[in-house]
């Protein structure tokens, strides 16, 4: 196990915690936009999008020694990634009764994104604080190694 283990594990976490809150910022951005596609010649509201996150694989190295029976890093995880950034597709759109609208249909509504803005909001408060959390204990981690150089003068 390296001394900057532990930094390359929160700084995977940090990059995979902004991408979550560029995508967010981007849903909220778009929390209008009626033409976000074509989909066969019709255009199609935006769609909300979520960030699938999972545990990074291990080196090889990693599972060399587990296949010796040896454990180097005691059940440490190498950090997070980012497998993809998928729309959801479950959640319906929202029709909003606005016959002036440009997009409306016949009865006068029209179609609009899914995004919950609440949602959104709350999705980003938690990727805020994992942000924040991960920031912590890099530096806490650099703080260690500093405090580890200051030992050999």
């Amino acid at each position: 196990m390296s001394i900057f283990h532990s930094l390359n594990t929160s700084s995977s976490a940090l990059t995979a915690q902004r991408l979550r809150m560029d995508v967010i910022s981007s849903n909220m951005a778009n929390v209008d936009s009626t033409r976000a596609k074509q989909v066969n010649g019709e255009w199609e509201p935006y769609r909300r999008k979520t960030v699938t996150l999972q545990p990074k694989e291990g080196q090889f190295a990693s599972f060399l020694q587990a296949a010796k029976g040896v454990h180097s890093h005691g059940g440490a995880g190498n950090g997070v990634a980012v497998t993809r950034v998928k729309e959801d597709r479950e959640t319906p759109f929202k029709l909003v009764f606005d016959p002036s609208h440009p997009d409306a249909n016949e009865e006068g509504y029209v179609q609009m994104p899914n995004v919950d803005p609440l949602r959104e909001m709350i999705d980003l408060m938690s990727a805020t604080r994992s942000y924040e959390a991960n920031v912590t204990v890099l530096n806490a981690n650099k703080s260690m190694l500093m405090k580890a150089l200051e030992i050999g003068k």
